[in-house]
């Protein structure tokens, strides 16, 4: 009973730590990086489709970004898209290559990107902090319920704990590894 509120609680806290580095990977570092695209939405006849379904999107170089569409009639709204997302870039079309190149971030910029990235790692420790609660709830019940001991549940508790501490950690890490990146430039 207690191995399964572990591994629950460490698989949510995996999934904490998966959903930061996903959502990490959509803040621009200056650098061309086609995953910045990934949330980018575009009507393909009459239902939203992401970026990737609609177009091939390369790196020719380490500023910029090439967007080619499977289908002609796919560039106005592709253009659209990405002028309506939070990028903040324009994009420039040549024929059916649409261009985005990307300027190297100010240092105000740069700060202001690693206030984001240090509010991600936040908002991840707190997800962890819940998954924690509850399966502290989950082992105060069994106690209740007296299906373990007094020492059963102090256990339990320090090895959630240690759990929480190795998962508060690892956001720590990916949080400052990011940041490492941005302030690279």
């Amino acid at each position: 009973m207690i191995n399964d509120i572990k591994k629950d609680a460490e698989t949510r806290m995996g999934k904490s730590i998966d959903s930061l580095k996903h959502d990490l990977k959509s803040i621009r570092t200056g650098r061309a990086n086609p995953q910045i695209l990934e949330n980018i939405k575009v009507p393909y006849y009459g239902t939203d489709t992401p970026l990737a379904q609609v177009a091939n999107v390369t790196t020719p170089d380490a500023r910029s970004l090439s967007v080619k569409p499977f289908d002609k009639a796919m560039v106005g709204p592709i253009e659209k898209a990405i002028m309506a997302s939070d990028l903040g870039i324009t994009p420039t079309t040549m024929g059916m290559d649409i261009r985005l190149n990307f300027p190297p971030p100010t240092e105000e910029r740069r700060k202001e990107l690693a206030k984001g990235v240090s509010k991600e790692g936040e908002q991840a420790k707190i997800a962890i902090r819940n998954v924690r609660r509850d399966a502290i709830q989950h082992v105060d019940k069994l106690l209740k319920d007296k299906a373990i001991t007094e020492d059963d549940k102090k256990r339990a508790d320090d090895d959630i704990q240690k759990l929480t501490d190795k998962y508060v950690k690892l956001v720590d890490d990916v949080v400052s590894e990011k940041e490492k990146e941005l302030m690279a430039l």
